[in-house]
């Protein structure tokens, strides 16, 4: 099997798992916003906490991916300086 084959049967299965997994993920939205709503009819607070919830875990990948763009960008900067001034050998 080929690598090409390899990463279309990957790819597949992510998206069958995908796919599969969503119906537990959308039957939870109904719920929290049941329990919001009731709470915040007897005065709680508890839509603020849920939104918070829901800005910090929204914010985490892009903090994550933005980290490790940087500390990619910074530690592959100086090396393709030094190959750029390296000269070519004949060997």
């Amino acid at each position: 099997m080929n690598t090409h084959s390899k990463f279309i049967v990957l790819t597949i299965g992510v998206i069958v798992l995908i796919i599969l997994g969503t119906s537990d993920l959308v039957a939870q939205c109904p719920m929290c916003r049941m329990s919001a709503e009731s709470n915040l009819k007897d005065g709680g607070t508890a839509g603020a906490g849920l939104n918070r919830g829901i800005l910090y875990m929204l914010s985490l990948p892009y903090l994550l991916v933005s980290t490790l763009g940087i500390l990619w960008w910074r530690n592959r900067r100086p090396y393709s300086d030094e190959v750029m001034d390296e000269p070519f050998s004949d060997n």
